[in-house]
């Protein structure tokens, strides 16, 4: 039986389930189906080791999700390094903390939680180049006897003549690459996955949807920088937009400079990006960490560039039968947590463990069942990483006095030792929205007092008490904000 379905994915391009795009999320699809017993073509352009700056960190969420995924051995064998947690420095002061314990299960154990003789561990993410990763990922799908991998670019999805259904995607494959020459081919599949990345080609097709992007990661490799503590994930806060460092190698650093859009510093006129990470970034580093930096860009060119983006998730029920769009083609968020991957790796073990159930992929009506399902599912853990992104890179670019009041706040709730369920989902290993909320508010909070308290004392001993009805209208106008900032990101994830 496998010998046949292997035939006719192979001869005639037939399968349960065509996946489009061989990267993060549809590797780990395909490999996740055929596990099930499912025959899967996966299809991708260029099966060629990827140099890409995405895609590089993954949380200890990710790393379990990829584990019951039967994929940690991915991980093995390509100079993965541990992360431990986090260090944020903020304008030249510090705060380091670690991911949570967890028990046997995976679940988070507070300090508070322990008790005398228990052991309990503190789990790790994986920093890693992307192109190695990807191709572990592609290794393990060509290994699998249920699936067969084609490297072809895909141009158009295949409509039934008598309904909207999808059948499969048509594609052109490259015969002579001398002579540029390609054949037209087709591939058909009771299911069609499109998981083809940020810059999906048929997003708008299907979903109607697009990203929004508000600045641009510009990334740099550092070599051996004397970076302290190691083995943690880097965010520096200065007068500049974040700059995060996390090591991907033992000897790399991947260092990610955030540009926003139509930056004055950033403009030709003025030199470009080159000009702003020099003259506005480099100033605001540890000088620790500067020569490594100016080494990085010593070649003269412009970094490699990734856009920030966000893309709120889409139901899948309003799609034409046939088709899913997922992984970062339907739902994106401001890479500044690294959360991209463990959201996807868990996408992945929710609907494979959702779609079990179903025998027949062209069985649309339950397919839509469990779609509407994992809408609301999946949420559990997306929209803490998607909110939790977009939330700290509006307080950590703050450009609003009152935004500036809580980006302090936020680093005085950590210093404070307020730090193991926040890294917990910053870690992907809390799966509670209502833990997220109740942090986001405890810290709007006290962003009002610190702020009030401040106004008052700049009246001094005699005036403080004048300043009292202006504490209060500040207090107000950060409350505000921090619903502003919160709540419209929060209401897109609960549609």
């Amino acid at each position: 039986m496998d010998a046949v379905r292997a035939e006719r994915r192979q001869k005639y391009h037939e399968a349960d389930v065509v996946v489009v795009g061989a990267g993060i999320f549809g590797c780990a699809a395909a490999y996740a189906l055929a596990n099930q017993g499912r025959s899967v073509i996966l299809l991708e352009r260029w099966m060629h080791e990827p140099d890409r700056i995405v895609g590089e960190l993954l949380q200890p969420g990710g790393c379990a999700a990829l584990r019951k995924l039967g994929l940690g051995h991915c991980l093995e064998g390509i100079d993965a390094v541990p992360c431990y947690g986090y260090h944020i420095r903020f304008h030249g002061d510090e705060v380091n903390f670690s991911y949570p314990y967890t028990n046997d299960h995976g679940e988070v154990v507070l300090q508070a939680q322990k008790k005398n003789g228990d052991e309990f561990k503190r789990p790790e993410g994986r920093g890693f180049h992307h192109g190695r990763f990807i191709m572990q990922l592609r290794r393990s799908c060509l290994a699998h006897p249920n699936i067969t991998v084609f490297e072809t670019d895909v141009t158009n999805t295949i409509v039934g003549q008598t309904s909207p259904e999808i059948l499969g995607v048509e594609t052109r494959t490259t015969v002579d690459p001398n002579a540029n020459e390609k054949k037209q081919d087709c591939f058909f599949g009771k299911m069609t996955i499109i998981a083809d990345g940020y810059a999906s080609k048929f997003r708008k097709q299907v979903l109607g949807v697009q990203p929004q992007v508000k600045s641009r990661f510009y990334a740099l490799e550092l070599i051996d920088p004397p970076i302290q503590p190691s083995g943690y994930g880097h965010v520096n806060i200065g007068k500049a937009s974040p700059v995060l460092m996390y090591a991907i190698g033992s000897h790399e650093v991947r260092a990610l400079i955030d540009v926003p859009l139509d930056h004055p510093e950033a403009t030709p006129e003025k030199g470009g990006v080159r000009n702003y990470i020099n003259n506005v970034v480099l100033p605001t580093l540890p000088r620790e960490v500067v020569p490594s930096f100016q080494a990085a860009l010593a070649d003269g060119k412009i970094p490699k560039s990734m856009p920030n983006s966000w893309l709120p998730p889409s139901s899948q029920a309003a799609n034409p039968p046939g088709i899913l769009v997922l992984g970062d083609a339907m739902n994106m968020r401001h890479p500044l947590t690294g959360g991209g991957m463990t959201v996807a790796f868990n996408d992945v073990v929710v609907l494979s463990e959702l779609l079990a159930p179903i025998r027949n992929l062209d069985d649309h009506a339950a397919v839509r069942a469990v779609m509407q399902r994992f809408h609301w599912q999946r949420k559990s853990l997306s929209s803490i990483i998607n909110v939790l992104a977009m939330a700290l890179y509006s307080l950590f670019a703050a450009d609003s006095r009152y935004l500036r009041a809580l980006r302090i706040a936020c680093f005085s709730y950590f210093q404070r030792g307020i730090t193991e369920e926040p890294t917990g989902l910053l870690g992907g290993l809390i799966q509670r929205p209502f833990v997220l909320f109740r942090h986001f508010f405890t810290v709007a909070f006290w962003a009002i007092w610190l702020n009030g308290r401040d106004v008052v004392r700049s009246g001094g001993m005699l005036l403080g008490w004048l300043k009292v009805p202006l504490a209060v209208w500040e207090g107000f106008m950060i409350l505000w904000t921090a619903c502003v900032v919160f709540l419209p990101i929060m209401w897109q994830e609960a549609l």
